[in-house]
């Protein structure tokens, strides 16, 4: 090998033995870095609703336009913007929260003789088919949480509708901080599946 040769060899190794801890310190920096605050919401618990015992139902995923199909906290700030809550997530993307915690909420009011999701093979008598329309804070004066959820109950041997009803609740969102907004967020959510379930249970 020419001396000319190896120099540029060895220039070359001691660059690459530099670069390659920077890389790392640069990869752990990134690990190590702030992360979004993340949250969850609330199972509410009903038993105003008839018993419906003998009947089993299954929570469809809910539909949801793309800014709400995903983990981002909606925050309105006119008509016609949205952004996104700061250094705030919710523990996965929406709709899968809202189906989760609705299936929580049938369960915790003792009487359905079963609750499912699709893919747990259970014999269905109804399905409860949602779409998430608003779920976001309002900003501005007197800001409010908003969550409304168009709800459809299926016949699961037909595939008719046996009924469909529009839920919305509203609460004030004072406060102006993360834990604030997503408190109201969880109120309103939670006064809102209260509803569903206790309308479910008076419609099968």
């Amino acid at each position: 090998m020419a001396v000319s040769d190896f120099l540029v060899r060895r220039s070359w190794l001691l660059r690459t033995a530099i670069a390659m801890p920077l890389l790392a310190a640069a990869l752990v920096g990134c690990g190590t870095s702030a992360k979004n605050n993340t949250y969850d919401l609330s199972a509410t618990a009903t038993g105003s609703g008839p018993s419906a015992k003998g009947r089993q139902i299954l929570v469809q995923l809910p539909t949801a336009l793309k800014p709400l199909d995903s983990d981002q906290i909606v925050v309105r700030v006119s008509p016609s913007e949205i952004q996104y809550l700061a250094k705030a997530q919710w523990g996965d993307k929406l709709p899968r929260m809202v189906q989760a915690k609705l299936v929580q909420a049938y369960e915790n009011s003792g009487k359905l003789t079963g609750v499912g999701i699709p893919g747990q093979g259970l014999a269905i008598d109804y399905q409860v088919v949602t779409d998430i329309r608003a779920f976001e804070v309002r900003a501005g004066n007197g800001s409010q949480a908003v969550v409304e959820i168009s709800a459809k109950i299926l016949n699961d041997r037909n595939g008719s509708v046996r009924t469909q009803k529009v839920f919305r609740q509203a609460v004030p969102a004072g406060g102006g901080s993360n834990d604030g907004y997503v408190k109201a967020l969880d109120r309103a959510f939670s006064a809102v599946a209260s509803q569903i379930v206790d309308w479910t249970l008076r419609s099968i």
